[in-house]
């Protein structure tokens, strides 16, 4: 009887294992959300940089994103610029119904802080260790991270203030290192600037969703001027996402097929691109919130949950032979079985990183392996 009642545990857990590495991947398994927004120009004429940023940054922030997750790169400050009529403000429309500057924003890198070094350190989070923890991105392998740049650029290259320049390659390498360091679990990576679409051109880091304003040598637009401030306001691509953005509720069930769809040349007088190839689910089950908004999964370990459930079932029956209430002590502190360390915490660590990540079958069924194997060596220990 009790050699059944161990088999019967092994089939439940193997079932289990099994079932899960069979799963779908159609929804994403992020856990949180960050956004990091960058203006790279300076001076007045370029205010509508500054204002596409401010703009994203509204609507993240409106979508659920806090602060605490959104470091915003402005490197001029626009509003308080002399020529500024509205001085403290910063609009996106010549109505001026909405200040994007405000009270309640959070500045994280400003003028010369934003340079092509520090956004690199950014993202790879190489800092000295007294950086402030604000102006960090504490990412982890469950993050779902937006990106989204704007400035003056050509092809492959972006400028940083018009003192240097960061190329498709540099921004490659840093997502690289962001893979090989698991400091996330997707990237939506946007870009507004002249021949915008060669600037992901030489991605090569796995599940990066990437979309750009313009093709190889064709302009980016401004969309229109406010007659009293004297410069345009916001750029084309910019004002059509964030019009189509303005429909999404953190509730909605939009997808980012349905953004892109949105795109036409009628209105963004340029050619988007959409760069697919790194990217591995339908963009029909991506939800636009998965990126622009805060709404989170949670990853359920069901591995431990199924020997849990089978020893509260256990306690309340009698088709197991054997006590549970010591086998639940076991599964809460097993460390050592005739002196040998079989099974301890690092294992169960690696079935929640294999839950969580969607890892391939082969390795859930060498994690599954141990585990089966440790509850076998307990199991036959005490007999």
């Amino acid at each position: 009887m009790k050699l059944l009642s161990i088999w019967h545990l092994i089939l439940v857990l193997t079932i289990s294992i099994f079932t899960q590495g069979n799963e779908q991947t159609d929804e994403s398994r992020h856990t949180n959300n960050w956004a990091v927004l960058v203006s790279t120009s300076r001076f007045w004429f370029n205010y509508r940089h500054m204002a596409n940023v401010l703009s994203m940054y509204r609507t993240v922030k409106r979508l659920g994103i806090p602060d605490s997750q959104i470091i915003l790169m402005l490197s001029d400050d626009v509003a308080c610029n002399p020529r500024n009529l509205f001085q403290g403000s910063v609009f996106n429309n010549a109505d001026r119904g909405i200040d994007l500057y405000g009270d309640s924003i959070e500045v994280d890198y400003r003028g010369y802080e934003v340079t092509v070094e520090n956004f690199i350190r950014l993202l790879t989070d190489r800092w000295e260790p007294d950086h402030p923890r604000s102006k960090r991105l504490l990412t982890d392998e469950n993050s779902n991270i937006f990106i989204y740049m704007t400035g003056h650029g050509g092809n492959e290259f972006l400028k940083f203030q018009d003192a240097e320049e960061i190329s498709s390659w540099d921004i490659a390498d840093a997502f690289e290192q962001m893979h090989e360091k698991k400091r996330y679990n997707e990237i939506l990576f946007m870009i507004d600037t002249c021949q915008a679409n060669t600037m992901y051109s030489k991605f090569y880091s796995p599940n990066i969703l990437s979309v750009g304003s313009s093709e190889l040598d064709e302009s980016s637009y401004s969309h229109h001027s406010d007659v009293e401030i004297g410069v345009a306001v916001i750029d084309r691509f910019t004002y059509y996402n964030l019009e189509y953005l303005e429909k999404v509720e953190r509730n909605s069930t939009l997808t980012m097929k349905d953004l892109f769809d949105s795109y036409n040349f009628d209105d963004i007088h340029s050619n988007t691109g959409i760069g697919l190839d790194l990217f591995k689910r339908d963009l029909n089950d991506v939800l636009i919130t998965d990126f622009f908004g805060n709404i989170q999964s949670f990853v359920d370990d069901e591995v431990e949950n199924d020997i849990l459930e089978l020893l509260n079932y256990n306690k309340e029956s009698d088709i197991l032979d054997f006590n549970s209430s010591e086998i639940e002590n076991e599964y809460k502190n097993i460390s050592l079985i005739n002196n040998e360390k079989v099974f301890d915490d690092n294992i169960l660590n690696l079935v929640k990183i294999s839950n969580s990540n969607q890892k391939n079958n082969l390795f859930k069924q060498i994690i599954g392996g141990l585990v089966l194997l440790g509850l076998s060596v307990f199991f036959f220990s005490k007999q």
